[in-house]
Order: C-alpha cells, then structure tokens, then sequence
C-alpha cells in the first residue's frame, strides 16, 4: 500500500527538530506516523548543507542534550545511532570590543574564577549572583529530564508542580523581572565584562538584550555551557539524519521532497496534500512557523496561528557567511566558536555582533588544509520589510559588509577567506520555509534538494512578496503576559504545532523536547 493510499495515526510536516522530536515520540508510542519534508535534507534551520564539496551549518552550531541520559542521547545510545561528537571545555569566547574577553568554562567555579580575576571585578557581588544563576537554572534545566512536567501542563502535571513547589520559592521573586534589573540589585550594572556576556549570550538564546530579557530564562540559557555543550563531528546534520534513520527503523515513514500545499479539515480527519498527492491521518503535527500553519491549515479556526505569528514576528531574522578560510599557523585543531562584538556602545545586531563557528582541521571541506565557518547576525526584519526590494537589497548587503569588518575588527586571525556564500532572511524564507509567503510547490521543493537548499541565498532573485525568514523563535522579553503560553495550546481537532514558535523551543534540544511533549499527548 503506498503513503497515499493509507490512513496514518499522525502525519509530522517538516523535518527539523521539532517534527524529528515529534515523529519519534509518536512512533515510540506505537502510532503509525508519516513525516514530510519539503526538501532533500533533515534538520531545517539546524542543518548541514553541501555546496561543491564543502559543508556548512546552515544556522546552529553548538548543541546540547548529547550526553548519557539526556534526551538526544537516549536515542543515540537507544538506536545505536553514528553521531560522534565532542564536550568542549570552553565552548565559546566573547571578543567585545577592543578590550573585553571572556570565556566561557564546562566548569562554572573556573568560569566564575576567571571573572573575578579580572581587574576591578566586584568579587562578592559576582559570587552571590551567579549563585543565584545556578539555583535557578538548576530548577528549570530539572524540567528537561521530565518532558512530562513541561507546559502545556495538564491537571496531573500541574499537581505533580504543586507537589514540588518547594524547589520554586526562589523563582517567585523572579517572575516578570528582567535580568537587568536582577544586575541592578547585585550592584553589577557597571562591571562592562558582565555586562556585554550577557548581552551577547541574552541576543543569541532568549533573543534579546540583557535590559530586556526575563531574568528566568535568561538564567536557564546561561547554563547552556555548563551543561556538555558539544560540537557534532561532520555537523549538526549528522544528527538530523541518524534521528531520521531511527524514526524509520521504529517503523515510520519518511518522505523528502514533499513540500505540503494544504492541511484540510474533513470529516473526523485530517487531509494533508504534498506534492500532488493526499494523505489521510487522525493528527497532525506541524513543525512550521505559525503564519505558515494559518496559511495552509483548513477548515478550523486558525486564530490561535495568527496569535502565535503576532508573537513570532517580534523576533529576528538571520544574514549569514559561509566561509571556507586559511587558518593561521597556530590555529588550535579543533572546533572554535567566537562571539565577536566590534563596538559595544551599539546594539549586538545588524553585524555589529557575530557569532563566529570555526569547524575543526579538515573538517567538512574539499581542502584539508583549510577550515569551514559559519558567521551569522540578527537582523531586523520589520526595518526590512519597510523597504522595497532594492532597499532590502542594499540593506542586506549592508549588514554583510559590517559582518565582514567586525571580523576582520576582532579576529583578524580568520579573515583569509577562500570561498565566501552569502545567506538573508530571504535565504531562510525561500529554503527552509522560514516566511509569510515562502514557496511551497513541487518547484521549490526540486530546487532547494538540487542545490543543497542555500546557494544563492541573497535578497535578490526571482522571489516577490513580503519578506520572510524568522528565526530564533519568540524573544523572552520580561513581563508576566510572556508566562501565558505555559498553559496554551496552538490548534485543535488533533492539530497541534511544534518549533521553536512553540515553548520552550529556543535550540535544538528544546525543539526537540516541547514536540516530543506534544508527541506524548497525541
């Protein structure tokens, strides 16, 4: 019988880690599960993509969750899967203008050490806060062991986090604050070495400025680097794959190439057209951005989406550099991640603020001899879509070029660049679904698996329409309001979405993690 021709528990739509998470967990569970991918390649945003011989990662670089007990390694050792990777004892290291340097540490006493010997640190008021960091992340980061207790919550999950409401007094100051403000009463405001760590790290994983962040997320992304935060050898679309390879051992069906054009409610069941062809299933599980869900999605109330893509388009959009460099003569041999920010009295956006992954020697390129990396900076996308096409265009160029600089600014040591791609916001529009009006025929579909999905990813190009390519997921901004959606659900009638739109979906793993919640509920 062939994938059209039958009825499924669930059909999964997309094939980055939300809809891996997802089909997994079904499949594990016993449900028949149908995952579709519009392209040729799994992991959507966090993936790997060739172009002429070499590898790049298309957008995260470092990952976590890897390690034994932790969910990705649970399937790895559960399934036997192929994925070597690597803990880095300093994952990354902040340049912040001419004179900052911090790095971070596997190990929190080394990293807080390394803080306070720094000239005019404020020693005990560093100790005592990132004491309270580590209280609190140790209660929130607890929740990921536990997908079950992670929202939306259930009565039974609620009343399990009422029996363990002793761990969360400490948290209850911290509703609604930003983690500003939490710096202000540790007396820290002033100390510029803490100050732009944490503006860099709040920009890369909640999203947004230290001002801005809430205090509780913003302190559970800090401890990403204290908890194995590793480099996957080959890219993190040697993950994606191994966990597609699971799924289809577990008995699922994984289809590429199949870029779905409509999700239609009829009778009790959902009918999912991709290419052409109908599929029928009890649930659905959409691993897309919600403006495209209220897009395609048919036949019931799509209001929940628009609310969701509200939330989403307050975020950011993404403009990359995939480089194939020649390293200097003293270049450690493996993996380097650098965050790199060339004037700290402007916003860590816009090029002015880099994250820089410099893969390993001889890793993922054509010449052994030369090093791949990938750079990546947030950028505006509401600015953007205020311009016409040639001003996006201008603007975009723009931002590359002071990518460029603050590289050359802040690690001149990696600027002997071979072979350079370009990628925009309309790049992650056009290749990995990531828009308002991203294509979804059968066309794109070929194009993105003959190209690997990113080559010619500037503003230019035969694509019209509004400007897409949010990525991030929603910024954790402080206020009471952001709790609201720990108790929400995004669709109805066994439809449910997945992402990092959805909480607490900001990385790889909480991809992962929130849609295999959701996996378990179906």
């Amino acid at each position: 019988m062939s994938a059209a021709e039958r009825s499924w528990d669930a059909i999964v739509v997309g094939g980055g880690f939300g809809g891996l998470g997802a089909a997994l967990r079904l499949v594990e569970a016993g449900r028949s599960v149908l995952l579709l991918e519009r392209v040729g390649y799994l992991g959507g945003c966090a993936c790997t993509f060739e172009h002429e011989g070499d590898h790049f990662e298309g957008g995260a670089t470092l990952f976590a969750g890897l390690g034994e007990g932790e969910l990705f390694g649970r399937w790895i050792a559960r399934y036997g899967l192929d994925v070597p990777f690597e803990r880095l004892e300093r994952p990354v290291e902040l340049r912040a203008g001419a004179a900052v340097r911090v790095s971070a540490h596997r190990d929190r006493a080394q990293f807080v050490a390394g803080l306070t010997a720094l000239p005019g640190a404020p020693v005990a008021a560093l100790q005592r806060f990132f004491a309270l960091q580590a209280a609190v992340a140790e209660r929130l980061w607890a929740l990921f062991d536990e997908p079950s207790l992670l929202p939306p919550l259930t009565l039974q999950s609620a009343l399990r986090h009422v029996a363990r409401s002793p761990r969360y007094v400490k948290l209850l100051p911290l509703l609604g604050r930003t983690l500003w403000s939490v710096l202000a009463r540790h007396g820290l405001t002033r100390f510029a070495p803490l100050v732009h760590w944490l503006d860099a790290q709040c920009q890369i994983t909640v999203q947004c400025s230290a001002r801005e962040a809430d205090a509780l997320f913003a302190f559970a992304a800090l401890d990403y680097h204290h908890r194995g935060a590793a480099h996957v050898r080959g890219g993190i679309g040697v993950l994606a794959s191994e966990l597609g390879r699971a799924f289809e051992r577990a008995g699922g069906r994984l289809q590429m190439r199949s870029a779905v054009s409509s999700v239609e409610r009829h009778g009790g069941e959902w009918r999912v057209t991709a290419r052409g062809m109908t599929h029928r299933a009890r649930a659905v599980f959409l691993n897309v951005l919600p403006q495209v869900a209220q897009r395609i999605v048919r036949g019931v109330d799509v209001a929940p989406f628009e609310r969701a893509a509200a939330r989403v388009r307050t975020g950011w959009g993404a403009a990359a550099l995939f480089r194939v460099l020649a390293p200097p003569l003293d270049a450690p041999p493996g993996p380097l991640h650098l965050e790199l920010v060339d004037d700290v009295a402007q916003p860590f956006v816009a090029g002015n603020h880099v994250f820089l992954s410099i893969g390993a020697a001889g890793e993922g390129v054509r010449d052994p001899a030369l090093r791949r990396a990938t750079a990546s900076t947030h950028v505006d996308l509401n600015a953007l879509r205020a311009l016409d096409e040639d001003g996006q265009r201008r603007a975009v160029d723009a931002v590359h070029a002071r990518m460029r600089e603050t590289i050359a600014r802040r690690a001149p040591e990696w600027t002997q660049c071979v072979r350079e791609l370009t990628a925009s916001p309309r790049t992650y529009a056009r290749w990995v679904g990531r828009g308002d009006e991203a294509p979804q025929g059968t066309a794109a579909a070929a194009i993105g698996a003959a190209t690997g999905g990113w080559v010619g990813g500037h503003t230019g190009g035969p694509l019209k329409g509004p400007l897409g390519g949010w990525v991030g997921g929603v910024p954790r901004r402080a206020g009471v309001a952001l709790y609201r959606e720990l108790f929400a659900r995004t669709g109805a009638h066994g439809l449910t979405l997945v992402g990092d739109s959805v909480f607490p979906g900001q990385s790889t793993l909480a991809c992962a993690l929130g849609a295999m919640r959701g996996g378990s509920r179906a």
